[in-house]
Order: structure tokens, then C-alpha cells, then sequence
């Protein structure tokens, strides 16, 4: 009898893990660096995931238990889905949107700004990525640099200098996504499912910040951090610090 799907799934996560634990040590403790600077500066942390998916990066950092409250989510309602799957992927196509996006948020010298995105290559992201770079801005891409690299100069998704995210930022956490997204095979169906680039991302962005705190702690600072207000006194404790972030962070 084969093996399950859902059993090789949770194998090929697993071991997907394990690589990216053992590849981003480095660069993950170097943007963590990043992170618990602005945080004992007490400045924000930006995210932004231009693209459908991508969006849930940044919504995984933000108002996240047991993230850090310093983090503003740039959720641009442009690649949202909620607007429409189809919306979203042709805005994330369009050049200069990016620019918007960054420019409304007010990012300039001396921000930091996390970007999010699998693949790398889309318009409004190198545009995100471009016009923060042009004003200052200092940036951690998480992105898979193999799926860039694969992905032909032409392909329609491209921004019109067929640059990659990972070519732009100051820290790249690799994501290490293959082509496609998706690592099940079953036989009989032509598509592969089951997709990988979630758990990655989450897990490069959740080891970021459990870097950044103990970064923190070892200094002797004790950051804000958000308590899920389902748990015992999670409402008291976050309402501490609400009102110091309130007007700071644009989404809260």
C-alpha cells in the first residue's frame, strides 16, 4: 500500500524545516540584530507580503501572541484576496504600485522594513523593494532564491527591470521554495498539491523574532510583547501598551 499523503507531506515539511534551520543560523541572527535595534530604539518594524499568499506573512507578525507589538503589518488592501483572487494577482503585477504603497506608509532613513514573498519577482514587490531602498529604508526579504532564479525573464509576473527580491535587500532569509510551490505528487492528477512556501514562511519569520527577544533579553530589555486576549489576563496585559502604539501603528 502507498504511503499516505498526508504522511509524506508531513515528511517533506519536516525535513524542509530542518533545512532551513540549518542554512538561515547566519542570516537570521544577523536580522535579528536588525529587529532588536529598532525595537530598543523603541521604532517600528515594517512588514509587507505583496501578493495573495504573501499577505499572510505579514499578518503572522502582526497583532500575532507572542510577536512583538513594535511591528506595523502593511496590509494594502490592493493584493488582499478578500478584493478577489484575480484582482489581487493582476495589482501584484502592475507596475508602480509598489511605489504607492511604500510612499502612503511614510517609510524613509532610518525604518526597517521586513518584505514577504515566495517567489521573488513581482512588480509591486521589486517596486516595494526599489523605492524603499531609494529612500534609506533598510529591508529583510524572505523569499526563496531558487524559485527566482528559475523563473524566466519574461515571465509576465515580472517587474520591468527583471530584478529578484533577493538582490535588493540587506538580509535575505531563504525560503527555499521550488518551482511551483506544491511538493505532493498523486499519481493519476497532473498537478502537484499540497504547497510548502506557508510553513516556511512562518517559520523564518517566527525564528526571526524569537532571535530578536533573546537578542533583547541578553540586553537587558523587555520588549512588548502581544498575549492572545483568549488567554487569561491577555486583555490587560496588551491594553498596557495599547495606547503607546495606537496612531504609530497605521492597522492597529
Amino acid at each position: 500500500m502507498s504511503t499516505p499523503a498526508m504522511t509524506r507531506y508531513l515528511q517533506l515539511i519536516v525535513e524542509h524545516l530542518q533545512l532551513l534551520h540549518e542554512s538561515n543560523r547566519e542570516s537570521i541572527q544577523q536580522a535579528a540584530r536588525m529587529v532588536a535595534d529598532q525595537v530598543k530604539a523603541d521604532k517600528l518594524v515594517y512588514a509587507y507580503g505583496p501578493g495573495g499568499h504573501s499577505n499572510l506573512g505579514s499578518q503572522e507578525l502582526f497583532f500575532r501572541a507572542g510577536g512583538l507589538m513594535h511591528v506595523s503589518a502593511i496590509l494594502d488592501e490592493g493584493t488582499l484576496l478578500s478584493g478577489g483572487a484575480l484582482r489581487s494577482m493582476a495589482i501584484e503585477r502592475t507596475p508602480g504600485y509598489g511605489k504607492i504603497v511604500i510612499d502612503d506608509y511614510g517609510l524613509g532613513e532610518g525604518d526597517l522594513l521586513i518584505l514577504i514573498n515566495a517567489y521573488g519577482i513581482n512588480a509591486a514587490l521589486i517596486d516595494a523593494a526599489l523605492e524603499a531602498r531609494h529612500r534609506g529604508v533598510k529591508i529583510i526579504g524572505v523569499t526563496s532564491v531558487r524559485h527566482a532564479q528559475a523563473t524566466p525573464a519574461d515571465h509576465p509576473a515580472r517587474h520591468p527591470s527583471k530584478k529578484n527580491l533577493y538582490e535588493l535587500v540587506d538580509v535575505v532569509l531563504d525560503s527555499k521554495i521550488e518551482v511551483g510551490d506544491a511538493v505532493i505528487k498523486i499519481e493519476g492528477i497532473s498537478q502537484p498539491v499540497a504547497p510548502m512556501s506557508t510553513f516556511a514562511t512562518a517559520y523564518l519569520l517566527n525564528s526571526l523574532v524569537a532571535e530578536a527577544v533573546q537578542l533583547l533579553a541578553q540586553e537587558g530589555v523587555d520588549p512588548p510583547i502581544w498575549r492572545s486576549g483568549n488567554a487569561p489576563d491577555g486583555d490587560e496585559i496588551n491594553a498596557r501598551f495599547i495606547e503607546h502604539f495606537k496612531g504609530r501603528i497605521k492597522k492597529l
